[in-house]
């Protein structure tokens, strides 16, 4: 039965524990500065702190520019819209809708695999996905599956629902590289190019919060330290190791781990609050970590 490396697990854990933290903070951030200009800023600083390890992808014999077209897509897709309507989606929806509509990642990873990609999902993978769907609905829920039912769709819902989707195309890419030599590319360079041109894509939108006036960013010493952190944590080091992950793992099997995003935002908020863990949160991590396990078992989608 194939099973996962652990440093496999260790860097897509990883990154699920920081993009846990990169929803806290985006929500707390609501109302110290607008979505767009949030993301563009974060990713500005993540683009300068990187490229003194990533410069030499923007030399003109870079094979970036031989692989341009793909890594607009990239671009676009996994460091642009995504960051920019989960940000958006952030000012309207509940905390519980957006990881919920997110939590489907696993299920539109399968679909595109299956579409676009021709790799049939497995029925263990079908039942992973269930089984780690009902655990993320434990976690926000709370216990009560019952308060599914006075859920209401807002604008919100729909932005995360787009970047989920989005989300589950770029994993698929960055699965395949564009050229045979894109596998050799140094870390910061491969990522340099996805951070500095999904930055551009930021920009351009960022054009339009500024020309409606929705623009604004109120700086203090609380809100300056979170957008490090979102620049830092969030940016670089879980993209790296979701990269990591990725190819590791499969794209498929990887999905699964993001259903640990809302176990961990749950998790890191009642540790801020001071809340300890409920019954619930062990609950769900274990039909979680079963959903993670099950699907492994199956053959690497590649």
């Amino acid at each position: 039965m194939p099973q996962l490396p652990l440093s496999t697990v260790f860097y897509l854990s990883l990154a699920t524990v920081l993009w846990a933290g990169n929803a806290i903070a985006g929500r707390v951030l609501v109302g110290s500065i607008s979505p767009i200009t949030l993301s563009a800023v974060r990713w500005g600083l993540a683009a300068l702190m990187l490229l003194p390890l990533g410069w030499r992808v923007l030399k003109p014999s870079s094979a970036l520019w031989q692989n341009k077209g793909r890594f607009l897509v990239l671009g676009l897709l996994g460091v642009g819209s995504y960051n920019v309507l989960l940000y958006l989606a952030l000012q309207t929806s509940t905390a519980i809708n957006v990881t919920l509509i997110g939590a489907s990642m696993p299920i539109w990873m399968l679909f595109i695999g299956a579409v676009f990609y021709k790799v049939k999902p497995t029925l263990l993978q079908l039942v992973g996905a269930v089984v780690s769907l009902i655990g993320v609905t434990v976690v926000l829920t709370r216990g009560e599956p019952t308060s599914l039912l006075s859920m209401q769709v807002v604008k919100g819902d729909l932005l995360i629902m787009l970047a989920t989707i989005l989300w589950a195309f770029y994993s698929w890419m960055i699965s395949r590289p564009g050229k045979s030599t894109e596998r050799q590319w140094p870390w910061a360079e491969f990522l340099m190019a996805q951070v500095l041109i999904g930055f551009m894509w930021t920009m351009l939108f960022e054009g339009a919060e500024i020309a409606t006036g929705h623009a604004f960013i109120q700086l203090n010493y609380w809100t300056g330290a979170l957008i490090i952190f979102v620049a830092i944590g969030p940016s670089l080091i879980a993209y790296r190791c979701w990269g990591l992950g990725v190819n590791g793992a499969g794209p498929t099997v990887a999905a699964f781990f993001a259903n640990l995003i809302p176990l961990f935002t749950a998790l890191l908020s009642a540790a801020i609050l001071g809340d300890p863990p409920q019954l619930f949160h062990g609950l769900a991590f274990a039909l979680i970590v079963v959903g993670i396990l099950v699907s492994s078992t199956a053959k690497r989608s590649s």
